[in-house]
């Protein structure tokens, strides 16, 4: 069939969606419900045989749902209705959850149920986000796909929804945090509900600000809302009963003013920061999943490392996936240090939510200087991956929990293997922000899928599942199972190649193709030439880059669907071959429902 994907946004879920759909042979195309697109003229333009909305703020227009069957995608249950479904379940602590898809109507979320699956609310919490691209994303994703084959059958009556209740948007007001009074897990579960989007709106230090992320801390404690300490970047703030880690802050939006990007929660700050201790993380601090879940008491902490059956896991998880300049540079110490470690394995990543994005836009645009700030960034990413690169004492994993784009993606691409769990969605290009990219790119990349394909997937710009990214040649393993399991399959699976007596004569080998690959072209000559294209454009102020970083990190909607998503994809296809390759689009097209301020 030929899908015609409805959204506000090219999110996370619809890339999911829009990646799984081509992979089961249907022609897909997007068109995105913007405030000056005639949207009924889109539709009559794609004929489509269906409408799928997987993310969808507003409502669709009756010539469009009256003239064709549109299946929307709702997070919540059947007869949850309400545009804050997912806020509301987290900050009321939901024990059950479910996505339904539904037939669009009058009434919204009111419509004809054609599938409905049920969702697990994480176990530990997780922020809405990690949740939405996870275990939701995973439901949404079964429901839909339910859904469309019911159509497809031509013999499927979708039911009425005989009760339902419709729930009003959770305002700032709902969310209000009263630092005196309210407790860690009220704080957590408030603050966790709004991330990334909207954040909380709060007051300190003088200034109104919007508080993203939340982390419980067991050990600090100090008078109810003050703040206590830093670490990486966040700021410590005490709770009525304990305390919490707050990683980024956005300022509060001034009449007439653009949107303020998200940045850690320190650098926000600024001056206003009044001198307070920088907290190392204890030794044994994770990711903080494993942290909130732990015995012991919780903490925070954005990298973290442990060794298990002879291999070593080097976690992190950085909002959003952006890697700013201080991010990278954190990130290859702790890198060198698990190199000094006697494990014959290496696992990186391993978390639930996102991999890695790339570069820090929000940092960036922020910056006195940003073409300055986007060389410092571009550099400390190239030194990561060289790094990763150049380890051939061990074998290094990348492991995939979440998403990965542009940068972030090529970061994964400089391991010996690459594992993503089965609903990881890949972006491995750089064009949507008018970059030619580095991260060593150009010899990783046709390294595992050949040249003419690495051409097409970074000129086409179009996500890629976890099944296609191992067809292609991306990924080596995908793991079949939830978030919450990812880490765990993972980890046994480094252990036994650790354990393996094959092990040694791969390390061998992969040391041996090192060597004559350095011989051939070094790979600071790779280097360079990516460089050299990336700096004539950050430095270049009349450059696309600067404009569309720019409307990405203030959240600024594109004046129409970019072309390369209007555009229907043959199913299981895995490209064509481009016309213009690297030529920047108008506007950004890969936003993500709860984005993170990386993207290169």
């Amino acid at each position: 069939m030929h899908v015609l994907l409805v959204a506000s946004a090219f999110n996370s879920l619809t890339q999911r969606v829009h990646a799984e759909l081509r992979d089961r042979g249907h022609s897909v195309a997007v068109e995105l419900a913007l405030p000056r697109t005639d949207l009924a003229a889109a539709v009559r333009r794609h004929r489509p045989d269906l409408l799928v909305a997987p993310m969808l703020t507003s409502a669709l227009p009756e010539e469009v749902w009256s003239a064709h069957t549109c299946l929307i995608v709702h997070p919540g249950p059947v007869g949850d209705r309400g545009p804050s479904s997912l806020d509301r379940a987290v900050q009321e602590g939901a024990a059950r959850w479910g996505v339904t898809v539904l037939q669009a109507n009058a009434e919204m979320d009111a419509g004809d149920v054609w599938a409905t699956v049920a969702c697990p609310v994480p176990v530990p919490p997780q922020s809405k986000s990690a949740w939405y691209r996870g275990e939701v994303a995973d439901a949404a994703l079964e429901a839909v796909l339910l859904a469309v084959d019911r159509f497809a059958s031509g013999t499927y009556l979708p039911r009425p929804q005989t009760v339902g209740r419709a729930r009003p948007v959770l305002r700032q007001e709902d969310r209000r945090i009263d630092w005196r009074t309210d407790g860690t897990e009220r704080v957590l579960r408030v603050l966790r509900a709004a991330d990334s989007r909207p954040g909380v709106r709060d007051e300190l230090l003088g200034g109104t600000w919007y508080l993203h992320g939340g982390h419980p801390e067991d050990l600090l404690r100090g008078a109810p809302g003050a703040l206590l300490a830093t670490r990486a970047g966040a700021v410590c703030r005490a709770t009525a009963d304990g305390a919490v880690w707050i990683p980024e802050l956005r300022a509060h939006r001034a009449p007439g003013e653009p949107a303020a990007p998200k940045l850690p929660a320190a650098l926000a700050l600024g001056d206003r920061l009044p001198s307070l201790p920088e907290l190392p993380a204890p030794a044994d601090a994770g990711l903080p999943s494993p942290a909130d879940a732990g015995p012991g008491p919780r903490t925070w902490s954005d990298i973290g490392y442990r060794e298990e059956g002879g291999a070593g896991f080097l976690s992190f998880s950085f909002p959003g996936g952006a890697m700013g300049t201080d991010h990278c540079r954190r990130l290859l110490g702790a890198y060198r240090a698990a190199c000094a470690r006697p494990t014959s394995v290496l696992v990186l990543g391993g978390g639930r939510d996102f991999f890695s994005n790339g570069i820090h836009l929000g940092v960036i645009e922020a910056a006195a200087d940003p073409a300055e700030e986007s060389w410092a960034n571009i550099n400390a990413m190239d030194d990561l991956v060289e790094a990763v690169l150049t380890t051939t004492d061990r074998l290094v994993v990348a492991a995939l929990g979440g998403n990965a784009a542009a940068g972030g993606a090529v970061l994964a691409l400089a391991a010996d293997e690459v594992w993503c769990r089965s609903g990881v969605v890949l972006n491995p290009h750089y064009r949507l922000m008018g970059l030619y990219g580095s991260e060593f790119w150009t010899y990783t990349l046709p390294r595992r899928v050949g040249a003419a394909r690495a051409e097409r997937l970074t000129a086409e710009a179009l996500p890629l599942s976890a099944a296609a990214a191992r067809r292609l040649g991306l990924a080596d393993r995908t793991l079949d199972c939830p978030p919450a399991e990812f880490a765990g399959r993972a980890a046994a699976l480094a252990a036994q190649i650790a354990r393996h007596p094959a092990t040694a004569s791969r390390i061998a080998v992969k040391k041996a193709r090192r060597e004559l690959d350095e011989a051939q072209r070094p790979l600071a000559a790779y280097r360079a030439a990516e460089l050299d294209r990336m700096r004539l454009t950050f430095f270049d102020p009349q450059a696309p880059y600067h404009a569309l970083r720019r409307a990405f990190v203030r959240k600024e909607r594109p004046g129409a669907t970019p072309e390369h998503l209007t555009r229907a994809v043959p199913g299981g296809r895995l490209g064509a071959r481009p016309s213009a390759r690297g030529r920047p689009v108008t506007g950004p097209g890969v936003q993500d429902a709860a984005p993170g301020p990386g993207a290169c």
